[in-house]
C-alpha cells in the first residue's frame, strides 16, 4: 500500500522498493529516518514523496512526551566534529547549557578563549556583578578594539568576502586585502575631521564596500549608526538626529531587478550631515552636494599603512541600531564591544561557523543581522557570501551553489518564494551544513522541505534582538531539530513563560533572567530600566526578569514554538490568540500571502480582526468569498466566537529590510482609508 502511494506521489519503482527495504530493516523510528533522509531521499524527488515517508516513519511517535517528530538528528561524528564537541565529551547537552547559566564566569571565559578574542588588556575575570544582574560588567578591565579580531590570527590569504550578482563571476576579498581596506577607510575618517567616538550613519545595500566601511569605522573608534537602506527620508532623519551622527555614508542608487532606486537622494531630503556617496555602478550618477565627497575622494590617495587603532573598554560603544516594528520614536539601542562577541558566541555554538566555512544571510546593516553577519563570520575564521541582488530567485541559489555556502540564514518568506518557484531545481546545495530562520514565525511543512533541499541539514530556528545582540532561543547542530521549533534557549540564556499576571505558563511572554552576555544596559533616547525591568515579576526563586516581549509555547521533549510578538497578540472576544495562528489558519491555494492585524473601532471597544490578503496571480477571488472561507477556517481551527471584520486586499505586504511584515503600516493604512 505504501509503495503504493510513493509511487503515485513520483518516486519510481525501483527506488520506493529500497525504501520499502530501508523501513522493514530498521528497528527505530530514528535510525531508520536517518538512512532514508541521507541514503535516498534526494532534492529532486517530489516534496510528497518526503512528506509521506516521514509521516509513515513516525506514526507511532508519541508526541505528547516526546514533542512533535524531528526531521534531522545527529550523528556521533556531527557531534565529535562539532565546535561543542570537547565539552559534550563530558557533559550532556543539557548540563552544558546549564553551567552555562548558572557559571557565567566560566562561560565568559570559554567564549574569549573559543573565539580568540585579542585585547591590548586582558580582563581580570568575565563578569564582575557587584552592582547586581540588572547592571553586570562583562569583561571589567578589558581593552579592545573588536574589529581587530576580525584579522588576527587569520590566514591573510584566506577569503574574508565574496560577492557577486546574477551572471556576473564571483569576487573575493582576502583577509589581508579586507584588512588594508578597512585601514584605508579610517585614514579617510581621520582625514575627513572624524574623531574617535564620533557617530557615522551608514546608509547603504550589504555590499563589500558596506562591510569595509562598517568596520573601518569600529577601526577609527567611530561609532555606526544603522540605518535601512529602504527607509524614507523622515525615517533618516529621525535617526541621524537622535545619534548625532556628524556624517554619513550612502550610495547614489539601488540597483535592484533591473531597476535603479534613488538612496542619495533620500539621505538628501533628511537633510543629513556630510555624506561620502559611493557609485553603484563604475561612476556617480548624481550630483553632490556642496560639502558631500565622492567614495574615491574620500579615500586617501595614497597607501598610508597601518592605521594606529585605538582601544577602549569593552563597554564603549561601536554601533548604534534601531528597533523596528512599532509605532513612534525607534528606540535607540547600543553595542558595545561586547555585543559581538555575543553574535559570534551564538554563531559558535548553535550554528557551528567554523574556520573555512561560508556563511551566506541576506540582510541589510540598518538591521541587527547585518552586524550579526559580519561579526558571527568573521570572528569564528569564516567567509561572508553577499548576493548584491534579489535574493528571491534561482540567481541567488545559484550564487549558494557557486560560492559552497555552509551555513545559509533565511527568513521564512524567502523560502516560501523559492518553493512556489522551483527556485532551487537543479541547484546543488551539498555544501550546506545548516540553514537558520529568523525575523519571522516559520512554517513547518516550508522548513521541512527547506531541509530536503540540502540532503537534509537542519534548520536552526533563531529568535532574539537587537538589544540582546543575538539570540535568546535557538536550535542547534548537536540536537534533533523539528521545523519551525525551537529547541534550546541560547547559551548563557535562562528563560521563563509568564503569563498576563507574571505567573509561570507553558503558553505566555518570554521573561528574560540577567545578567546576557552582550545584551544592553542603555538606550540612548529611552529610560532602560522602565523598558524592560519596570513592573516585571520576580521569577519562581526571585530572580530578577527582563522584559522582551515575544511570545511563546512550550512543547512537549523540551521544544518551543514561536507565537509572534506579544504586541501582535490580539484579544478578541476576551481570547488571546496570535497573529501567526490566525495567518496559519487563512490559508488558501489562491493566498500568496496574508497578514493579521487588530485595529481598535473608533470611539474604543473590542478589537477587531482585518486580514490583508496578497492574491497569486491570476486569482480573481472576491473578496466576499475569501471572508467567508476564511471565517469558516478560524471558526474551525481556533475559536467559533473569532470573526473576521474585514478582509482588504493589497499588493504587496509592506516589510523591514529583514523581511519582518509592519503591522503598523497596515494598522494605518486601514484606519486612515
Amino acid at each position: 500500500m505504501l509503495a503504493h502511494e510513493l509511487i503515485e506521489a513520483g518516486l519510481d519503482s525501483s527506488t520506493a522498493a529500497i525504501a520499502l527495504e530501508i523501513l522493514e530493516t530498521e528497528k527505530s523510528a530514528q535510525s531508520c529516518w536517518i538512512r532514508l533522509s541521507k541514503e535516498l531521499l534526494r532534492p529532486d524527488h517530489p516534496f510528497e514523496v518526503h512528506q509521506r515517508l516521514h509521516r509513515h516513519v513516525f506514526q507511532h511517535w508519541n508526541t505528547s512526551k516526546r514533542g512533535p517528530a524531528p526531521c534531522w538528528f545527529p550523528t556521533e561524528q556531527d557531534l565529535a566534529e562539532s565546535n561543542l564537541g570537547s565539552h559534550l565529551a563530558q557533559l550532556s547537552y543539557t548540563e552544558l547549557h546549564q553551567k552555562t547559566v548558572r557559571e557565567p564566569q566560566w562561560f565568559g571565559a570559554t567564549i574569549l578563549e573559543a573565539l580568540d578574542i585579542s585585547s591590548a588588556s586582558p580582563p581580570q575575570s568575565a563578569i564582575d556583578l557587584s552592582k547586581g544582574p540588572e547592571h553586570p560588567r562583562w569583561f571589567p578591565d578589558m581593552e579592545l578594539n573588536i574589529a581587530l579580531s576580525c584579522f588576527l590570527k587569520r590566514d591573510p590569504n584566506a577569503p574574508a568576502v565574496v560577492w557577486g550578482n546574477e551572471g556576473e563571476p564571483v569576487n573575493t576579498l582576502s583577509v589581508a586585502q579586507l584588512e588594508a581596506q578597512c585601514h584605508r577607510v579610517a585614514w579617510g575618517l581621520q582625514n575627513a575631521g572624524f574623531k574617535s567616538g564620533d557617530a557615522v550613519a551608514i546608509d547603504m545595500p550589504m555590499t563589500s564596500e558596506s562591510v569595509v566601511i562598517y568596520l573601518g569605522c569600529v577601526l577609527a573608534g567611530c561609532v555606526v549608526v544603522s540605518i535601512a537602506d529602504s527607509f524614507a527620508p523622515g525615517e533618516i532623519r529621525t535617526r541621524l538626529e537622535i545619534a548625532e551622527a556628524k556624517g554619513i555614508f550612502t550610495q547614489d542608487v539601488i540597483l535592484r531587478g533591473g531597476k535603479e532606486h534613488p538612496l542619495y537622494e533620500r539621505v538628501q531630503a533628511a537633510n543629513a550631515p556630510m555624506a561620502i556617496v559611493l557609485p553603484a555602478r563604475d561612476q556617480l550618477c548624481v550630483p553632490l552636494r556642496t560639502g558631500d565627497v565622492a567614495w574615491n575622494d574620500f579615500l586617501p590617495s595614497e597607501n598610508q599603512g597601518p592605521f594606529p587603532v585605538p582601544t577602549f573598554d569593552a563597554e564603549s560603544l561601536t554601533n548604534i541600531l534601531f528597533s523596528s516594528g512599532t509605532t513612534g520614536t525607534p528606540k535607540a539601542i547600543g553595542w558595545t564591544h561586547i555585543t559581538p562577541i555575543k553574535a559570534a558566541a551564538d554563531g559558535w555554538g548553535h550554528h557551528d561557523i567554523q574556520a573555512g566555512d561560508v556563511v551566506c544571510w541576506p540582510t541589510n546593516l540598518g538591521w541587527m543581522m547585518g552586524p550579526w553577519l559580519i561579526y558571527a563570520s568573521l570572528l569564528n575564521g569564516a567567509t561572508i557570501a553577499l548576493y548584491e541582488g534579489i535574493p528571491s530567485g534561482a540567481g541567488f541559489c545559484r550564487f549558494v551553489q557557486d560560492t559552497r555556502v555552509t551555513m545559509l540564514g533565511v527568513v521564512p518568506s524567502l523560502v516560501r518564494a523559492w518553493k512556489a518557484s522551483k527556485a532551487t531545481a537543479g541547484v546543488d546545495w551539498s555544501s550546506i551544513r545548516a540553514f537558520s530562520s529568523t525575523g519571522e514565525a516559520s512554517n513547518p511543512d516550508e522548513m521541512h522541505w527547506l531541509m530536503s533541499q540540502a540532503y537534509y541539514q537542519p534548520v536552526i530556528e533563531y529568535c532574539g534582538g537587537t538589544e540582546i545582540g543575538g539570540g535568546y532561543i535557538c536550535g542547534s547542530r548537536v540536537q534533533p531539530q523539528v521545523p519551525a521549533t525551537f529547541s534550546t534557549p541560547a547559551l548563557g540564556v535562562d528563560f521563563f513563560l509568564i503569563d498576563s499576571e507574571g505567573a509561570p505558563t507553558s503558553n505566555g511572554e518570554i521573561a528574560l533572567v540577567p545578567p546576557l552576555l552582550g545584551s544592553s544596559q542603555r538606550l540612548l533616547n529611552r529610560d532602560h530600566h522602565t523598558v524592560y525591568f519596570k513592573d516585571m515579576p520576580s521569577g519562581p526563586e526571585g530572580q530578577l526578569l527582563r522584559r522582551h516581549g515575544d511570545q511563546m509555547e512550550s512543547l512537549p521533549g523540551g521544544f518551543f514554538r514561536a507565537l509572534g510578538r506579544v504586541d501582535d497578540t490580539m484579544n478578541l472576544g476576551g481570547i488571546k490568540v496570535s497573529s501567526a495562528e490566525l495567518e496559519r489558519a487563512c490559508a488558501m491555494p489562491e493566498l500568496k500571502e496574508c497578514a493579521a492585524i487588530a485595529v481598535s473601532p473608533q470611539g474604543g471597544g473590542p478589537s477587531q480582526l482585518v486580514l490583508f490578503v496578497v492574491m497569486k496571480p491570476g486569482s480573481n477571488l472576491p473578496l466576499e468569498s475569501i471572508q467567508k472561507t476564511m471565517q469558516t477556517q478560524i471558526r474551525s481551527q481556533l475559536n467559533p466566537l473569532f470573526k473576521v471584520h474585514a478582509v482588504e486586499k493589497i499588493d504587496t505586504l509592506p516589510r523591514t529590510a529583514s523581511n519582518k511584515v509592519m503591522r503598523r503600516l497596515l494598522r494605518a493604512q486601514f484606519q486612515n482609508g
